[in-house]
């Protein structure tokens, strides 16, 4: 009974003793940063592939417009459903962009922790030589999030391009004129497959720096 006791009252202890040691070993707490900052790039990676088939989807319907208004029994359904697909684009891109301000975000927080945790140390070379490496880490990646917040943009510019030049070949139709959208088509398609080169690189980049820089901490 003594034994029980005695295992009773020294297991809270042991417990304490565990999670003070863990606190030891990471002061500003680089796990959680560290599995955030992980779970983010394939929250934002997951995203972009979304946006990415309903940029494909709205450019085809666009594509198919003026030969399905030649043959519509229903003309203003027609321009509803692109409408509706560009919508869904914007949707997506704005989704994409609160996934982004999570991927800067948790980037922030993990950088900050670990440059608070090499402030701490005591060996001055070890600090120097962690604090270049830290902020050469930190320069490059900001200049990925902020090619990604310009592809981001892009994206919604190519909503805006699209919209236009739907409205404007309703306007068009309505008037018993044909307009031609061909021009605008070409230059919402030459600019996608720019933007999405760009956000595959910031996923490309995000990984490299977890996995070869950060994930081996």
């Amino acid at each position: 009974m003594r034994t029980h006791l005695h295992i009773l009252i020294l297991f809270p202890l042991v417990i304490a003793l565990m999670f003070s040691a863990c606190k030891q070993r990471s002061p500003e707490e680089l796990p959680k940063y560290k599995k955030k900052f992980r779970n983010q790039i394939a929250s934002f990676e997951s995203q972009k592939l979304k946006a990415d088939k309903q940029v494909d989807d709205g450019i085809t319907s666009l594509n198919g417009l003026q030969g399905a208004l030649e043959n519509a029994k229903n003309v203003d359904q027609e321009f509803n459903q692109v409408y509706s697909k560009w919508e869904k684009v914007n949707k997506q891109v704005e989704n994409l962009n609160k996934e982004y301000e999570g991927l800067k975000s948790d980037a922030e927080n993990l950088f900050t922790a670990m440059e608070a945790q090499t402030a701490s140390l005591r060996d001055a070379k070890t600090k120097a030589e962690l604090t270049k490496a830290l902020q050469s880490s930190r320069a490059d990646y900001e200049k990925t999030l902020s090619k990604t917040a310009q592809a981001i943009e892009q994206l919604r510019s190519l909503h805006t391009d699209a919209v236009d030049i739907v409205k404007a070949l309703e306007v068009a139709i309505a008037l018993g004129q044909i307009a031609q959208i061909n021009d605008g088509l070409k230059n919402i398609e030459s600019k996608v497959a720019d933007i999405m080169a760009s956000l595959n690189e910031t996923v490309t980049e995000s990984k490299d720096l977890y996995e070869s820089r950060i994930g081996a901490l």
